[in-house]
């Protein structure tokens, strides 16, 4: 039989499977995009705030470890390629990696690759068309960014540049995706490991842009995504060099899925002991053990984040000193006491949904043991549904708080060490990153009702995710209606530090979380598993 036989069905099956998680990323993209494009150009129309906002950010070095140098200054065109290659293309990286490996590890380890596999389907159909699914999803991505930066007057070539600019980190993490399809036994540690992999790409071109390494932006796709150059002299070759990469990727993938049997990963999977340990029988100690590899490595970003956060407070009136617009709109979203604590409310927003997103997927994982068949079994015991739901609840609600509060002690002490005052700072910033828990909840709280009452929708919990992202980053920049942005319970927080500590919208919040929490489970309690 053809080795590629089936294929085209494969493909066709995983985009219907697919659409409404492709459809939210590339909008959710697009968007972040668009707006982003809008922003500068409306804060920085003169040459001079232009000129002068680039020297602030290539003199910052916090701000360039976490962005990347600016390379083409002379554009509104040059500085959106710029904001969106690093925390883009590390995006674009994560959409792919989840795309393939959905469609690879996801389905085989729920047994559909064993039904498909026994009709005219060859040995590498479905990791192909898991692939594609990622290659299309990118240059779909690619193209509509380049229309939405053309209708935005920027230059045909550079808005093209910018688009194929992110298919470079997106086609290599497809790749690598691939071949962790094929090491790992899950499907969670399939994403973890090409997740990990983003992260390590991230941080070496953080490394490379910020110390005296470059050549280590050189190691990681999301570098090359940033020295593609849009709007100035393209360097259309570097997303040469990105296919060639991924080609490259791809058939190490193609090698290894010769070398396993289906259902079995290459990594030999451990053993685990005959009988559990007494601090396992519970389901709060399972809870625990499903979700502490996902927590602890939620915490290290939390902390590396927070840190960087701290560090760049110290030179930020510098870096937007001439630019009135970018004070006001910072104003809008973070507070009124000063421009240091308007971007601390704006960035802790942003963890914040960051939180929430780590409480979704605590919430989901409820849905991932019941759809894989290991939830029927343990309510056959004296376990009952609400016991079982509380052990992975207590995550959802305890999680935000601790991946917050790291990260505000992270740039608390950051901030603290520089301006010598970690006295002030650390409870300062601690404050402003704890008080976005609330919100989080809320969101937490959504998925937990689609899961009860509505378990096919419960993925839609990231698209309501999703709409909460999209108010906050475009609602102050598209002067959305209040009641609009009050959509989101993140509006309702206290911009801390610059705003009033009330207790009124956190009681509030916290309220709206535990009734729809409630109602969640009580639609878990009466429908039918499975």
């Amino acid at each position: 039989m053809n080795a590629l036989a089936g294929t085209g069905q494969l493909l066709k099956l995983g985009l219907r499977r697919s659409r409404i998680m492709l459809a939210v990323w590339v909008y959710a993209l697009v968007a972040y995009l668009a707006s982003t494009a809008y922003g500068f150009k409306k804060l920085y129309d003169t040459p001079a705030s232009l000129r002068d906002f680039v020297s602030g950010i290539n003199g910052n070095g916090a701000t360039v470890a976490m962005y990347g140098r600016i390379h083409v200054a002379g554009s509104v065109g040059g500085i959106t390629a710029w904001r969106m290659a690093a925390t883009g293309g590390a995006l674009v990286g994560v959409m792919s990696v989840l795309l393939v490996v959905r469609h690879t590890r996801g389905d085989e380890e729920a047994g559909r690759l064993e039904l498909v596999g026994a009709g005219a389907v060859g040995r590498r159909a479905p990791l192909t068309a898991g692939l594609l699914v990622g290659v299309v999803a990118n240059l779909a991505l690619a193209l509509v960014s380049t229309i939405a930066l053309i209708a935005f007057g920027l230059p045909v070539a550079g808005s093209l540049a910018t688009g194929l600019a992110w298919t470079v980190p997106g086609l290599c993490f497809t790749a690598v995706a691939g071949v962790t399809a094929q090491l790992a036994e899950t499907a969670q540690a399939a994403r973890g490991i090409a997740l990990a992999v983003v992260g390590v790409a991230y941080l070496l071109r953080a490394v490379g842009d910020a110390g005296r390494v470059s050549w280590l932006t050189w190691l990681s796709p999301i570098g090359w995504a940033q020295q593609v150059r849009p709007y100035g002299a393209e360097r259309w070759w570097v997303i040469g060099l990105g296919v060639v990469v991924a080609v490259a990727v791809v058939f190490a993938a193609y090698a290894l899925v010769e070398r396993r049997d289906l259902g079995a990963g290459l990594l030999p999977a451990r053993p685990g002991p005959a009988d559990a340990a007494p601090y396992l029988r519970s389901p709060l100690a399972l809870a625990w053990r499903l979700h502490r590899g996902a927590l602890l490595g939620w915490l290290a970003g939390f902390v590396v984040y927070g840190a960087a956060i701290g560090a760049v407070l110290r030179g930020l009136g510098d870096l937007l000193k001439n630019s009135s617009g970018a004070a006001d709109l910072l104003a809008k979203m973070g507070g009124q006491r000063g421009l240091e604590d308007s971007y601390v409310g704006t960035v802790m927003g942003v963890l914040g949904l960051i939180a929430a997103a780590y409480a979704v997927q605590v919430v989901l994982r409820m849905r991932t043991e019941e759809t894989a068949q290991r939830l029927e079994p343990l309510l056959a015991t004296r376990v009952r549904r609400l016991r079982w739901s509380v052990g992975h609840l207590l995550f959802a609600a305890a999680g935000p708080v601790v991946l917050l509060g790291v990260a505000g002690l992270a740039a608390g002490l950051a901030h603290g060490l520089r301006t010598h005052d970690l006295g002030t700072q650390v409870p300062r910033l601690l404050g402003a990153a704890v008080v976005q828990a609330p919100a989080a909840w809320v969101a937490a709280a959504i998925a937990v009702l689609l899961f009860g009452a509505a378990p096919r929708l419960a993925p839609a919990a990231w698209g309501v995710l999703g709409v909460f992202l999209l108010l906050g980053q475009l609602g102050p920049v598209l002067k959305l209606g209040q009641a609009v942005m009050d959509l989101s319970p993140f509006t309702h927080v206290p911009k801390l530090p610059g705003a009033e500590l009330t207790a009124t919208p956190i009681l509030a919040l916290t309220a709206v979380a535990v009734a729809v929490t409630a109602a969640g489970l009580a639609g878990l309690r009466r429908r039918d598993i499975g």
